[in-house]
C-alpha cells in the first residue's frame, strides 16, 4: 500500500496560489470577494496572496464595482504584459512562431516554408530558433520577459528533459528536438504533440471552452485528435493517446504514411483526398482542396463518409458531449459539409451517444497550434509562477 504523500506548508501556499492564478485568469476581473467564494480559499487566504501577486507585478488593479453598501470593489486581473510565451508550430510544409503577451494576443509572427518531402532536424531547429529572435524583436520584447517556448510538432513525444519525437510520417525517430534547441536557447522548452496543442488552445479558449468531456480533432496533412477526459487531455501510459488517424477504417486498405494500411488518415488527411481525386499536386494543397471542393467532385462526399465513420468510431468508444473539428482542411470541409458530416456520423453511431453529442467547427483558425503551443507555457505559469522548467509536455 502506497504511503500518503507527505505536502509541506509550501506545497499548500504554491497549490493555493495556482489556484487563485487559475480562477483569475479564466474568470476575468475578479474582486477579493468573489475569488473567495469561487476558490473556497479563506478571505485571509485570498488577501495575503493577491498582496504578494501585486508585488511582484504577477495581478494588476483592473477597475472597480459597486458593492451591496460600504466601499466599491476593486477587481484584479492577471497582468498581460507580466510575461510573454512564444508558441511555435512546426508543420509538414511551414514552421510557424509567434509570440503572445498573457492573455494570448499575437504580438508578432514569422512564417518559414518547409518543403514536404525534406525535414532536416537541424534546419527546423534554426528556423525555429531563428523565429524566436525575429519575434522578439519584432515586437521589442526582451529574452528575460519570455517564460518560455512551446512547440507542437506531428508524432509522438517521449515524456523527458530532451523532448525525443517519433514521426514516421515526418522522417523522424527519436529525434531529440528539446535537445537540438537547447543548444541554441536557455528559454525553458515545453514540446508536445500538435493536434495536443490545438485541442488545448479549443479547449481553453475556443469552441471547446466549459467542456469537461470533449474530442477536437485535427484534420490537415496529418490526422489526430486530443480527448479531453473530466477536464483534462487524456494522454495514455506513453503520452501517443489521441492517435486517430491511424486507427483503422477499411481493413488491408489503403497504405498510409505510417506504414499500416487502412488508416483514417489515409483516407481524409489531404494528399488521400488529392491522390483519390487523381489531382497531381504541386504542393497547393489548400487551392487544390478549393478547386476539388468547388468542382462538388465524388471524392469530396466519400471523404465525408470516411471522416463521418472515424467520428462515428469516437463517439461510440468515448462518448463526448463535444466533437471539435480543427486544422485546415477540417475547417474547409466544416465550412460546406458539416451538416453532411453530422449527418454520416449519425449513420454510423450508436443512437443514445449520439444524441449526446454536439458536433462543431473549431473557430481558433490557421494558427491554433502555434496558440496552443504557447498555452504549455501559460500552463506552467499558472501552476508555478516563476518557476522554470525545460521539458516535454505530459
Amino acid at each position: 500500500m502506497a504511503r500518503p504523500e507527505r505536502r509541506t506548508v509550501r506545497d499548500i501556499r504554491r497549490g493555493n496560489r495556482a489556484v487563485l492564478l487559475h480562477t483569475l485568469y479564466f474568470s476575468g476581473p475578479t474582486s477579493r470577494n468573489d475569488l473567495t467564494a469561487r476558490t473556497g480559499l479563506s478571505a485571509a487566504t485570498v488577501s495575503t496572496m493577491t498582496a504578494g501577486l501585486l508585488a511582484e507585478n504577477i495581478v494588476v488593479e483592473a477597475g472597480q464595482v459597486e458593492s451591496d453598501g460600504g466601499r466599491p470593489r476593486v477587481l484584479l486581473r492577471v497582468n498581460p504584459e507580466y510575461g510573454f510565451a512564444v508558441g511555435v508550430d512546426m508543420a509538414e510544409t511551414h514552421v510557424r512562431v509567434g509570440l503572445f503577451d498573457l492573455e494570448m494576443t499575437e504580438r508578432a509572427k514569422v512564417d518559414y516554408v518547409l518543403r514536404p518531402a525534406r525535414h532536416d532536424p537541424e534546419l527546423v531547429a534554426r528556423h525555429i530558433l531563428s523565429g524566436v529572435e525575429v519575434v522578439l524583436s519584432d515586437a521589442g520584447v526582451s529574452p528575460e520577459q519570455v517564460l518560455g517556448v512551446g512547440v507542437g510538432v506531428p508524432g509522438i513525444v517521449e515524456p523527458g528533459p530532451d523532448g525525443v519525437i517519433h514521426a514516421k510520417t515526418f522522417g523522424w525517430d527519436g529525434v531529440p528536438l528539446g535537445a537540438l534547441l537547447r543548444r541554441g536557447t536557455s528559454l525553458p522548452l515545453y514540446v508536445d504533440n500538435g493536434a495536443k496543442t490545438l485541442g488545448q488552445a479549443e479547449l481553453w479558449f475556443g469552441s471547446g471552452r466549459g467542456s469537461s468531456e470533449a474530442v477536437i480533432v485535427l484534420l490537415g496533412v496529418g490526422v489526430g485528435a486530443t480527448i479531453v477526459a473530466d477536464g483534462t487531455t487524456f494522454r495514455g501510459v506513453s503520452s501517443s493517446a489521441g492517435e486517430w488517424g491511424h486507427t483503422k477504417i477499411v481493413a488491408d486498405g489503403r497504405p498510409c504514411r505510417c506504414g499500416g494500411r487502412g488508416c483514417l488518415e489515409a483516407y481524409v488527411g489531404i494528399e488521400a483526398i488529392l491522390d483519390r481525386a487523381g489531382v497531381a499536386s504541386q504542393g497547393d494543397w489548400e487551392e487544390d482542396l478549393d478547386r476539388l471542393l468547388a468542382s462538388e467532385s465524388p471524392v469530396i462526399q466519400e471523404t465525408v463518409s470516411y471522416l463521418g465513420v472515424g467520428l462515428a468510431n469516437l463517439v461510440n468508444l468515448i462518448n463526448p458531449e463535444k466533437i471539435v473539428i480543427g486544422g485546415w482542411v477540417g475547417a474547409r470541409l466544416g465550412e460546406r459539409l458539416l451538416p453532411g458530416i453530422r449527418r454520416a456520423t449519425a449513420a454510423n453511431s450508436l443512437a443514445e451517444p449520439y444524441a449526446a453529442t454536439s458536433i462543431v467547427l473549431g473557430r481558433l483558425g490557421p494558427d491554433a497550434v502555434a496558440l496552443g503551443a504557447a498555452t504549455l507555457v501559460l500552463e506552467e505559469f499558472l501552476n508555478a509562477p516563476q518557476v522554470a522548467r525545460i521539458t516535454a509536455a505530459g
